[in-house]
């Protein structure tokens, strides 16, 4: 069974930034693809960047692009998301995914295994 545990959210003002971190159990983590999805409330979840299995490709939704980072290290079985210049509408509940597949994938239905989420708070 994978678990998916994220950390580093929290409240910040507009302009900051942050790094959320998801560490995962499991020997597979390596194989797979991972992704950042997130949750505003009263909203679906939409998809905020994916990297591949190996970190050598990476995708990012037009909300994040040149803002947002996302990263791998393989052998701590952790996936990053370093936000900068961050935003009120970038407060959401962020979630981590590992998808099924090696090749980065940006639809919620590409990933089985989801994490619990962590609260990000923009103030303006």
């Amino acid at each position: 069974q994978v678990q998916l545990v994220e950390s580093g959210g929290g409240l910040v003002q507009a302009g900051d930034s942050l790094r959320l971190s998801c560490a995962a159990s499991g020997r597979t983590f390596s194989s797979y693809a991972m992704g950042w999805f997130r949750q505003a409330p009263g909203k679906g979840r939409d998809f905020v960047a994916a990297i591949s299995w190996n970190g050598g490709s990476t995708y990012y939704a037009d909300s994040g692009k040149g803002r947002f980072t996302i990263s791998r290290d393989n052998a701590k079985n952790t996936v990053y998301l370093q936000m900068n210049s961050l935003k009120p509408e970038d407060t959401a509940v962020y979630y981590c995914a590992r998808s099924e597949y090696r090749n980065y994938r940006q639809y919620e239905y590409d990933y089985r295994y989801w994490g619990q989420g962590t609260q990000v708070t923009v103030s303006s």
